[in-house]
Formats: C-alpha cells, structure tokens, sequence
C-alpha cells in the first residue's frame, strides 16, 4: 500500500525550542533537524512527512486572527498534495487556534491535527514525540475529515477543547464531548468517524479582528465595572455567567445588558462552569438574561464561542444573523 504523505506545519510553541544559557528558545531549523534524525518519525508504519517551520516562529501568547489566517491559508496552498495535517503549536492558545480552523474551513475531506508539547521534543521524559508520533499517525491511518487536537493520547474534537491544565502532559479537556478517538494499546475510535477520501476543493473562510469583550460575572460586580466594558466599540459581549446561566437581579446591570443589546450587540451567555449547559429558562436569574436580548451559548467552550463570533462577523451579516448563527451547530462546537 502507498505510503501517505502528511505535511507539517510548525507555527512555533515548545516543542521546537532548543536548550539555551536563557533556558528553552525558539531554533530555526531545529525540530526538523530533530524529527528528521529520530528513527521513528521515519519507521516504513509512518507515514512520509515535509515539515514547514514558520517564520518567523510564533509564540502562542501572541496568536492573533491574523495568524490563524496565515495557518488556514497555508494549509489550503498545501491540501492537494497532502492526505492529512498537523500543526504544531503552543499550548496556550491552542485551543483557540484549533476552534477559529475549525470555522474557516469549508468543505473540509482531509484530518486537520493540532498538536504540540509540554517539554520540548528534544529532551528527556519530552511528551513531544507521543503527541507528534500518533498525530502523524492517526492523520493517515484513521483519518476524520474535521479540526483536532491531539494531546495526551486523547484525539479531541478542536472546538470543543480547552486548556485544563498549566503545567501537566493531561493539558488539555473536552468537558462536553467525550473524544473522538482514544490512543492506548489499539486506536479506540469514540466519537470520531473515518472519512472516505472525496476530492473536494477546499475553500477557506476569512477572519479578520473583531472588538468583542469578556465578562465574568462575581458576586457584588458593579454597574459602572460592566458599563466600563459595555460601550459602542464592542460589537459582542460574551458573558460569563453562574451555573446554568445566572447572573444578578440588579435593574441597572440588566439595564446596562439590556440598552446593550437594543443597540445591536451580540451578547451570549456562557457557564463558568467547565461541564453543563446554559439554560436561562431553568430561573427567573437567567430568565432575566433572555428578556434583556442576551443569546445562550449552550455548552460551547469559551474558545469557541470567541472564535465562532469572529467568523460569523467578518462575513459582514446582518446582527441577527449573526445572532440566530451563534445558536446553531455550525461545526459540531455545540450541542442542542
């Protein structure tokens, strides 16, 4: 059988950088010099790979719309002579990363993974080459044709992870969807379906930066502090509310909430809470939320709520498109 091909796309993050007398630093040509001289990155189960360093390289801390445009566009330029991707990337802002693709990409027949590491691939105990070993391996052998992150033997839906953990190999959640593939002994596919190839032109949505604001709701949260966010710079505001979507009974912040969204403000209402749903129909505190105009963002991380409302408005719709749209399962970001 031929072997498939995987390209590579390393936008920067730990698991490139060199030891240095500063600690761990970004190297150009470094990772590649790496996986290309480890034998089992090149094992004949393995599929073939290019790898394509960025630069210059980025650190996630820094990741911006404009770079998931440049990462959406590479991966177009590269989608017919590849049977899968990986991106490399840091793990702060991975999640982010993976949930704005998963929005960009229409039409989307071939696996898109992100991965990255917590120690860098080159030192010892490093869960890098784990991470980019099975990747690689999945993206050819079990293909599912949607954006993933892959992180600690879990393959995750990308819209539906989030960072769980600062400093620990199980870095990364999904809270509301279980995986969709699992990589122990066997590939244990979950909730992940393989894809026959279908030769389909890839098309790539763009996204440019959009003001949209966070607030997280405390007990005792004043007025003038959500006043302060709330102006007509913002197009959206995503609420972080209590529970199943609670938020206080305070007329002026409903008000503030309310005056808000008659303007054409988009504002959604997500949980704190790492597991659950938004249901503001479940209390009179959150019914209050629905009679001000605020949307409910169900069970959709915070990852992908932002990056859903910075697709939807770099289209140019209408607000209560956009409104009806941030209610609706694009991209399997949300469940109903």
């Amino acid at each position: 059988m031929k072997r498939k091909r995987i390209y590579i796309a390393y936008t920067g993050g730990t698991i490139g950088m060199k030891k240095s007398s500063r600690g761990y630093v970004p190297a150009e040509g470094f990772l590649t010099e790496t996986v290309v001289n480890n034998a089992e990155f090149n094992r004949d189960e393995m599929p073939l790979f290019d790898i394509h360093e960025y630069c210059p390289l980025i650190d996630s801390s820094d990741m911006s719309p404009a770079h998931w445009q440049l990462i959406a566009d590479d991966i177009k330029s590269k989608y017919q002579d590849y049977d899968g991707f990986v991106v490399l990337h840091g793990t702060d802002t991975m999640a982010y990363t993976a949930s704005a693709l998963s929005f960009m990409f229409e039409n989307l027949t071939k696996p898109v993974i992100v991965t990255g590491s917590q120690i860098p691939l080159s030192q010892l105990r490093s869960d890098g080459q784990v991470n980019l070993l099975n990747a690689m391996y999945l993206a050819a052998n079990y293909p599912i044709a949607e954006v993933s992150l892959f992180f600690n033997n879990q393959l995750f839906r990308g819209n539906r992870a989030t960072k769980a953990h600062a400093d620990g190999f199980d870095a990364f959640a999904s809270p509301n969807l279980e995986p969709l593939a699992l990589s122990g002994i066997n590939i244990q596919l979950i909730k992940g379906q393989l894809s026959p190839y279908v030769d389909n032109e890839l098309q790539v949505s763009n996204i440019t930066p959009q003001p949209i604001g966070v607030l997280y709701l405390y007990p005792g949260i004043s007025p003038e502090v959500v006043k302060s966010l709330v102006n007509d710079n913002i197009k959206a505001l995503v609420l972080l509310s209590f529970g199943v979507g609670n938020a206080p009974q305070d007329p002026a912040f409903l008000d503030i909430l309310n005056e808000a969204s008659k303007r054409g403000m988009v504002i959604v209402n997500l949980t704190q809470c790492l597991k659950g749903h938004v249901n503001m129909g479940g209390y009179a505190t959150g019914n209050a939320l629905l009679n001000c105009g605020v949307i409910s963002g169900y069970d959709m991380t915070l990852e992908a709520c932002l990056t859903k409302l910075h697709y939807l408005f770099s289209q140019k719709l209408e607000v209560e498109t956009v409104r009806h749209l941030m209610q609706d399962n694009l991209r399997g970001e949300l469940s109903r």
